[in-house]
């Protein structure tokens, strides 16, 4: 993260519901790498786990900026979603639509929390 300052970070997680795919790694991983694009963030690597044919996925997609990480469980049409950026020009936003848009799913709930705040 060299060249971000902790203070301008983002944190949002989300919940997405009655999304589709979400036992597809390879989907899933073109998907992160878009969010991640539509974000404005560099993708140094995404590594998925599969838990097999019509279970979840876990993984992370590492970025210069942070992380995006997904957990699904498709037996429940569910994913949670954990985007952290630093840097004041990385729109998480963007990448939650995203992934949202991809995986034809729901934002149920979300929560943006500002990281890194300096103490007075």
């Amino acid at each position: 993260m060299s060249g971000h300052q902790p203070w301008n970070s983002v944190h949002l997680i989300a919940d997405l519901n009655g999304g589709k795919g979400l036992d597809d790694a390879d989907l899933i991983e073109r998907i992160l790498r878009r969010a991640a694009a539509a974000a404005g963030a560099k993708v140094l690597e995404v590594r998925l786990h599969s838990f097999g044919e019509g279970q979840g996925v876990t993984g992370i997609a590492l970025l210069a900026e942070s992380h995006i990480s997904i957990h699904s469980w498709p037996e429940d049409a569910f994913a949670a979603i954990d985007i952290f950026v630093c840097g004041a020009t990385c729109k998480p936003e963007a990448a939650l639509a995203v992934i949202a848009e991809g995986l034809q799913a729901q934002v149920g709930h979300s929560q943006r929390v500002r990281r890194g705040i300096r103490s007075a």
